[in-house]
């Protein structure tokens, strides 16, 4: 059951169809996109709506007409969703260049479906002067594209863009401070939909939603969970659900690092002087990816998360054949372990459901832990 807390967010996810479709048929132009890394504030000062394309928990039959079976379900799953006409209000996709199924599904979709712009941006893998200089032109690159479709960027809106996406981001971390001090009044799975909203609502109404929840927690009894504390390490999570199925095994997740999580909103801002550079830092400095950071370089986080929010493990709950998830699994599993720290790996596929066999394997590991 979902508390009065978040019903308003429940209530945006559950409108957001219909509200996307009223704007596009007025003429707002929608710009879908896929991953955290795409600079979605720059479609926002440019006039137009920047909306996270999701692929939810469901079956799979019209894309496999243009995909393979061997991509992740969320790519499975955004297809089906598109060729069953539920992104018509969409006017292209802007995606940051990160795993090859995404680019590859934004170029199926641009020559199978209807758009106005369909942009793939290249994006620096290291952070140095240079690299910054060429994620620079590949900005001002997009910042031509979007004023040839109607845009209007000007500084002065990417500052009101950047105030607006700074305050929402702030909130989300004051929040998930809350939950590593155990102090949140909220479950997993409420959790799950205050980020989810966030993805398919207009940040002016997410943010005035996030303020009220903010003021409505205040002195608000903590949910107190006896559960052994884990953390949950992933991409998109698309089933609020699974976290209720973990906490009836014995779980208490209190803290992630998933898409749908950390890594859509930290951090909240960059530094620079003018709001391109502060566009740019706050990029190149965000939680790291496997799309786009060393096993290495995500290590270091997950360690300092686990050791600030009391995890006693890991979680590695990621999608079937997500090839740069996968391929980070042996090294962080191994280099935890020689720091203490046991992990489980479960890999779900496009339906998510949470079957008897997975309830028996995450039982044992919580009681390994134990």
């Amino acid at each position: 059951m979902i508390s009065s807390l978040v019903k308003p967010f429940e209530s945006a996810i559950a409108e957001s169809t219909v509200k996307l479709r009223k704007l596009s048929s007025e003429g707002k132009k929608i710009f879908g996109y896929f991953c955290t890394c795409t600079p979605i504030e720059l479609i926002h000062a440019s006039g137009f709506v920047p909306v996270r394309i999701t692929g939810d928990a469901g079956s799979v039959e019209k894309a496999y007409n243009l995909i393979p079976d061997f991509i992740c379900p969320f790519m499975k799953r955004s297809m089906e969703k598109v060729l069953n006409g539920e992104y018509q209000y969409l006017s292209g996709i802007i995606q940051g260049y990160t795993c090859d199924a995404a680019c590859g599904v934004v170029n199926i979709w641009e020559k199978n479906i209807t758009g106005d712009l369909f942009e793939i941006l290249p994006l620096p893998y290291n952070d140095s002067s240079g690299a910054r200089d060429f994620f620079h032109s590949v900005i001002r690159s997009l910042i031509r594209k979007l004023d040839n479709q109607g845009g209007n960027y000007s500084d002065e809106n990417m500052e009101m863009t950047l105030q607006l996406y700074g305050n929402i981001r702030k909130i989300l971390m004051n929040i998930y401070d809350l939950r590593y001090r155990d102090q949140l009044p909220i479950s997993p799975r409420e959790l799950w939909y205050i980020i989810q909203a966030g993805f398919v609502t207009q940040p002016e109404e997410y943010l005035h939603l996030l303020e009220n929840f903010q003021a409505e927690i205040k002195g608000k009894t903590s949910r107190k969970n006896k559960g052994i504390p884990i953390l949950i390490s992933g991409s998109l999570v698309e089933s609020g659900n699974l976290f209720d199925f973990m906490e009836t095994c014995g779980a208490k997740i209190v803290a992630d690092d998933l898409c749908t999580g950390i890594r859509s909103f930290y951090p909240a801002e960059g530094e620079g002087k003018d709001p391109l550079e502060r566009l740019i830092d706050r990029l190149q400095r965000k939680f790291p990816c496997p799309t786009r950071a060393r096993a290495e370089e995500r290590l270091a986080e997950i360690l300092k998360l686990v050791s600030f929010s009391g995890a006693k493990g890991v979680v590695f709950m990621l999608q079937k054949f997500c090839t740069p998830h996968l391929s980070d699994y042996p090294f962080l599993s191994k280099e935890m372990k020689n720091h203490g720290i046991q992990s489980l790996l479960i890999e779900m596929d496009e339906n998510w459901k949470a079957e008897a066999q997975l309830r028996t394997r995450i039982e044992g590991f919580l009681e390994m832990l134990e």
